[in-house]
């Protein structure tokens, strides 16, 4: 599985984990681990874009130092770090490899749906499974629906399990996933999280992900003919959104996290390029390009709003917290609001910061043996998953007429 894959065929799914996963005991612990694994992940992150090399090896290293567990309650055994400090983890491992930082993104996320909605019975065994080192990967979006909130995948009721039939796609993780949760409707038209073996009989995951972005992201299409859940997996994820929850605002924030790493990434690509490679121009009269008054007012420029963009994520990380220890109407919108304010930077100056790279940097940054385009395909990928133009509108209006965000998955 360590060879460049785009095939049209079903994917044998891996087998689940043979050892338990580590379990992190502080949020100090997080960030150390997230360091040392990002110190890793980026040696190889170019090539496996070049290539698109699955990262089998490394995934399995994510998944297996713990952190794919953080958000699990301390009730149940887990480290139930501060969303400040999520939220950290993923950028540090997306400025690393931004494909490796989304790919936990809905399995952090339907934790966190399963501790606001689940029965302790269903906690307890879901959380347990993460604990151990168990991935969730995602089916929730769908290709040809009008709307991105619109499902035609259901299930029915067939006793002590439910039977899933439809069609994914945008499918995150899923291909080297243990489990695989499934956005289908009952007969009553609400949403839940159903969630299925990944070599359940009935789904298949197809390596057809053909993005210039976000290439490893293990995503595709999952098809679903006839699979079978165990009630035990089947869990209500409308409730999330029935009244107000911090669930949306958790999605969200982990892909400002992913921004943010992207835009980091490309900064430091940026500054060492200047500083090794780039030639000052012909009429600046100096010898070195990290000299040059304009280049150093731009860099200058693009540090600072990184820095913003990251502040905004930590406050967006503390009103998470808050909502999550206390969630009423207005502790959630200003977790809504918090994390739209950190969406919208985030991605402005990853996509700055990628297009920005190679005015600076010159025309040599832009041959192929440097692949820094990566940085600018990511950026352009990954900032398209929920339109900023949207959360400027949150935001005018929450302000301007106190009117509260919506209640779903991208506010």
């Amino acid at each position: 599985m360590d060879v460049p894959k785009t095939n049209p065929e079903a994917v044998t799914a891996l087998p689940w984990p043979t050892k338990v996963a580590h379990v992190i005991k502080s949020d100090q612990e997080a960030i150390q681990i997230a360091q040392e694994l990002a110190a890793k992940f980026s040696q190889g992150a170019s090539e496996r874009d070049r290539t698109r090399r699955w990262p089998v090896q490394e995934l399995d290293a994510f998944s297996q130092s713990g952190l794919w567990s953080i958000n699990v309650p301390k009730k149940f055994g887990g480290p139930d770090v501060s969303y400040v400090t999520l939220g950290k983890v993923i950028e540090i491992i997306s400025a690393a490899d931004p494909s490796l930082g989304q790919i936990p993104q809905n399995h952090l996320g339907v934790l966190a749906a399963i501790r606001t909605v689940s029965d302790e019975d269903q906690q307890r065994l879901l959380f347990d499974l993460a604990l151990r080192g168990v991935r969730f990967g995602n089916a929730f979006s769908e290709f040809g629906s009008k709307k991105a909130a619109e499902f035609e995948t259901k299930f029915t009721d067939a006793g002590d399990h439910v039977i899933v039939k439809g069609r994914k796609f945008y499918s995150s993780g899923a291909l080297l996933a243990h489990l695989v949760p499934i956005v289908a409707l009952d007969d009553q038209g609400r949403a839940w999280y159903a969630i299925a073996r990944r070599d359940a009989p009935g789904l298949s995951v197809i390596d057809d992900w053909s993005s210039f972005g976000q290439r490893t992201t293990l995503s595709g299409t999952v098809t679903l003919d006839d699979v079978r859940v165990p009630k035990a997996f089947l869990v209500p994820g409308f409730k999330g959104y029935d009244k107000p929850t911090a669930d949306g605002a958790i999605f969200q924030i982990i892909q400002v996290a992913v921004d943010t790493g992207i835009a980091k990434a490309a900064i430091d690509d940026t500054i060492a390029f200047v500083r090794t490679k780039s030639r000052p121009w012909v009429d600046s009269g100096i010898d070195q390009a990290s000299r040059d008054p304009y280049t150093i007012h731009a860099v200058g420029d693009l540090v600072l709003r990184l820095h913003a963009a990251q502040a905004l994520l930590e406050k967006a990380g503390h009103t998470v917290d808050e909502a999550v220890a206390n969630a009423t109407a207005d502790t959630v919108a200003r977790a809504q609001i918090a994390v739209a304010e950190a969406k919208v930077l985030s991605t402005e100056i990853a996509i700055a910061a990628t297009n920005k790279l190679f005015e600076l940097a010159g025309t040599r940054s832009t041959l192929a043996e440097h692949n820094l385009d990566r940085h600018w395909r990511n950026a352009r990928t990954h900032t398209l998953h929920d339109p900023v133009r949207w959360k400027y509108a949150i935001l005018g209006d929450y302000f301007l007429n106190d009117i509260k965000p919506p209640l779903h998955a991208w506010s």
